[in-house]
């Protein structure tokens, strides 16, 4: 609803008007317009004069009473200022310029007595403002216009500073399971041509048809354990080595201590290796038990290789999550791809940070949410990253889903020193940074919070006390209009 509308009174004027500073150097014409054009409006004690987010529809000029101003920070209304000065100007104040950022106030005034101010039609008031002050015009737009530029090119500058980071952190994470393919693949053309070498060993040994079948059974009962040998500690693995060792000692082998890891790595034991004694004889044993240590290590490589490649699409998978290529940029998500693609991105830091520990605790039961999830990534890296940075390399993070009433809560926390309250009430603030010279520009959680604020309809706070930091993420499950 217009602010004019049903509260319009009587007119001030031209030597009223200039007793007002605003007005004092107007000319007669332009005071005349001023008084034509403007109403005298009566606010009762208590009520809004203007309201946040409302359509921008007047420049305001208090005229008597004391105002208090507000905004909306973190999902709580704070008072920013009050005054009862006369001449004091609110509501459209950028009514000059003819863009989406002046068409909304951008803070709630309330009459806290009972006020009258001077209420002139913006869109008029910008006209008529255009005409009598053409330069003055020029210079304020180029400022803000200017000062938003600014504003833009830091922010971009933030978000490559931070894809830079993370982009060398994935071509660390691809190059290791890239290069551990690669060595696993060399090593495996050696072993190939072993085996084959000790397969013709075994046929000189003129090994009987029976036994050569039972034998080649055994290989596939070694391949079917190699693929689901069981993680072993130290003094597991040391103690089947020994075991096993002794058994091929015992057995006239050479080289018990080099085959011994091979087969106790693979899921192999005594009852196993006497599983092939009886498949051969005293010629062909050893023979036997060198070609299926061939077989084993094969096996096992080829497990390192697929590891290695899984590895390899996992972390592209992640990284297309992550800028969401060729998706929507609006659309129904699960949140916790993104959180889980997030960290990913973040292996190579937290894997610097080896005193780090990850704790997630999901709500997997949480409904799709209508979302820029590429924007949210972006709130993510900036919190997570924070995170990393305020435990120096040793402690926990915490990322932990829920529902929350008609919201789904994220929360990310870390152990670090906490933040102070004179730097949490400034957290939100553009260009305010704790970081070195160099190292922050003050705008990751500027931009965080406008993004799920202002494209969410969302709400960001931070709780924190020393050894407890909590970034509390709220983002609504249904459509926002």
């Amino acid at each position: 609803m217009s602010t004019l509308e049903g509260r319009a009174g009587a007119h001030l004027t031209s030597e009223e008007l200039r007793s007002l500073f605003l007005f004092t150097d107007l000319d007669d014409e332009q005071l005349a317009w001023v008084a034509e054009n403007a109403d005298v409006i009566t606010v009762p004690a208590g009520e809004d004069v203007v309201v946040e987010g409302d359509p921008a529809d007047c420049f305001h000029v208090l005229l008597s009473g004391t105002i208090a101003m507000s905004r909306v920070i973190q999902g709580e209304k704070v008072e920013t200022g009050r005054t009862d000065q006369r001449g004091v100007y609110f509501g459209a104040v950028q009514f000059y310029l003819q863009d989406e950022t002046a068409r909304d106030y951008a803070m709630t005034v309330r009459a806290l007595t009972d006020c009258t101010a001077l209420a002139l039609p913006a869109s008029e008031f910008a006209t008529v403002f255009a005409r009598w002050f053409p330069m003055a015009v020029h210079l304020l737009e180029g400022m803000l216009l200017g000062l938003r530029r600014g504003n833009a090119l830091v922010a971009e500058r933030e978000r490559l500073l931070a894809l830079g980071k993370l982009s060398a952190g994935l071509t660390h994470e691809l190059n290791n399971p890239a290069a551990a393919a690669s060595r696993a693949a060399d090593t495996l053309r050696d072993k190939v041509a072993g085996m084959r070498a000790k397969l013709a060993m075994i046929a000189d040994g003129k090994i009987a048809g029976d036994q050569l079948k039972k034998l080649v059974m055994a290989q596939d009962e070694f391949v079917k354990k190699v693929r689901n040998a069981p993680s072993l500690s130290a003094i597991e693995a040391s103690d089947r080595e020994d075991e096993l060792g002794d058994w091929l000692d015992d057995h006239g082998i050479d080289g018990s201590w080099d085959l011994a890891p091979v087969f106790v790595a693979g899921g192999l034991g005594v009852e196993d290796m006497d599983a092939v004694y009886t498949a051969t004889n005293e010629t062909t044993l050893e023979g036997a038990i060198r070609w299926l240590a061939y077989t084993v290590e094969t096996e096992s490589l080829l497990r390192e290789i697929l590891d290695a490649t899984t590895r390899i699409s996992n972390l592209v998978l992640a990284a297309k999550q992550y800028s969401q290529m060729d998706r929507a940029p609006h659309r129904f998500i699960d949140v916790h791809e993104g959180l889980d693609a997030t960290l990913v991105m973040f292996g190579r830091k937290l894997g610097e940070a080896k005193g780090i520990e990850i704790v997630k605790d999901y709500d997997r039961s949480l409904p799709l949410i209508p979302a820029y999830p590429a924007e949210l990534n972006q709130v993510w890296t900036n919190i997570i990253d924070n995170a990393i940075d305020a435990m120096d390399g040793s402690g926990t993070l915490t990322v932990r889903t829920s529902k929350v009433e008609e919201c789904v809560l994220v929360e990310i926390g870390d152990t670090g020193p906490g933040i102070p309250p004179e730097v949490r009430k400034r957290i939100f603030e553009p260009f305010f940074t704790t970081k070195p010279v160099g190292r922050g520009t003050g705008l990751g959680l500027d931009v965080s919070y406008r993004v799920i604020v202002t494209r969410h309809h969302g709400d960001l706070a931070v709780e924190s006390q020393p050894g407890d930091t909590r970034f509390r993420v709220r983002l609504p499950i249904t459509e926002q209009p």
